[in-house]
């Protein structure tokens, strides 16, 4: 069998294929990238603290106190995995005979993201409001110590959230957030104690117990390998637990220093499921040189962006490499009608033949572009051709940040609803 099913027109065709005008300049203005859902979720939170500052002044102490936790307890319990399951079960319940507008916006419920920045961001500015308000008021030493100890730890996760640092020294700042918000947690405590905020201790009591939740499911479990290449292995577990389509698990080697999530591929009709795991840095690298026989795992498996398909009649895939991962368990489920757009170098010999051979069971009309063959396509004509072809309402896109976006937003400025992860945490 060759590399790729027929095509239903010339590669040259579908890879210079006439794109849709452009929409209107002030519609096409929101849909600029700094304009996403994610900054505007940010933008609303801190506009909601604006608006309580305006019909809260004069503040009292304890209002400053109390606006700090509840921003700071939105930012921790936004991330906390039921929470976020819970999110995507909301937005996607809408059925499909609403209107296309809604359903695009409830598309975007994984930019969730943007509440714990604008909580994080707010609930800070309002603990050093307080911290200088009680400073001022010469309150005891050991609750002033507190106080700025707390601003120094916050100020510094902060300023290693900003993308330029996060992803340039990503591992740095998973380790930071981790080990600094759990001080910070802990400070929170002793400043709480010391000022004698019976609520705070409430707030507190349930923002501890959202971060201890995935932990108190912490536990090493079997693995088996299967190595169709030195580029991929596929990860099958199978440890009493099989996951819904489109999750995704974290698994590590090393709980308390460094996670990395996967999309879950469970297979109709068995138990367990696989993870598809590419060489795409330091640690995967040694994963599939080594490939180890137990790792740990910890939480309960958490929705993924490809879950809001259910909103919508018709859903378009666009893949490249190892983004066949996240998109496979929709496929194999075909819970909505789909069609597939994969491109990857030799995907036979890259992925082996099982997996190609499964893809084009469920997707015979796939388009698997060989890029060892054609080259590199242009994606966001690709993907258009196929939304045309098919009759889709949306179309999402699992691959790499920059070609991502490329194709999310080049198409939703054509007024085409398309998602694709935004690398927010």
């Amino acid at each position: 069998m060759t590399s790729s099913p027929p095509r239903t027109a010339p590669a040259q065709d579908l890879d210079t294929a006439e794109l849709p005008p452009l929409i209107p300049p002030l519609r096409r203005a929101l849909k600029h990238p700094r304009l996403m859902h994610y900054n505007r979720l940010a933008a609303l939170v801190l506009l909601t603290n604006l608006a309580f500052l305006w019909a809260s002044w004069p503040l009292r102490t304890p209002t400053l106190g109390h606006a700090a936790l509840a921003n700071l307890a939105l930012a921790v319990l936004v991330r906390q995995q039921y929470v976020i399951n819970a999110l995507f079960r909301l937005a996607t319940w809408a059925p499909t005979t609403w209107p296309l507008k809604v359903r695009w916006t409830l598309g975007k419920v994984y930019h969730f993201g943007g509440l714990h920045v604008g909580g994080a961001l707010a609930g800070s500015l309002w603990f050093v409001a307080l911290t200088v308000r009680l400073t001022a008021e010469g309150t005891d030493v050991p609750l002033t110590a507190v106080s700025w100890t707390l601003i120094a730890l916050l100020l510094f996760i902060i300023a290693t959230a900003f993308p330029p640092f996060r992803s340039r020294f990503h591992d740095h700042f998973e380790k930071i957030h981790r080990f600094g918000g759990w001080t910070a947690l802990a400070l929170f405590w002793a400043h709480t104690i010391l000022s004698g905020e019976r609520v705070g201790l409430w707030v507190l009591a349930v923002v501890t117990f959202s971060v201890a939740l995935p932990w108190m499911r912490l536990r090493k479990v079997d693995v088996r390998i299967e190595h169709p290449s030195s580029h991929v292995v596929l990860a099958r577990f199978d440890h009493g637990e099989t996951p819904f389509a489109g999750s995704s698990t974290a698994i590590s080697r090393s709980p308390l220093t460094e996670w990395h999530s996967f999309a879950n591929v469970p297979t109709p009709g068995e138990s367990g499921f696989r993870l598809t795991i590419s060489r795409a840095g330091d640690w995967t690298g040694a994963f599939i040189d080594d490939r180890p026989s137990r790792v740990w795992v910890k939480g309960i498996t958490t929705a993924g962006v490809a879950n809001i398909e259910t909103l919508f009649e018709k859903v378009v895939y666009v893949a490249t490499g190892s983004g066949i991962g996240p998109c496979l368990p929709h496929l194999l489920a075909a819970e909505v009608p789909s069609r597939l757009v994969w491109a990857t170098r030799s995907p036979r010999t890259t992925y082996g033949d099982a997996l190609v051979d499964e893809i084009l069971a469920v997707q015979p009309h796939a388009l698997i572009w060989d890029t060892s063959l054609d080259g590199k396509p242009d994606m966001v004509r690709l993907a258009h051709a196929a939304y045309r072809d098919f009759g889709a309402e949306a179309v999402i896109c699992i691959s790499n940040k920059k070609l991502t976006w490329q194709v999310v937003h080049g198409l939703e400025r054509r007024g085409i609803p398309a998602y694709g992860a935004i690398w927010d945490s």
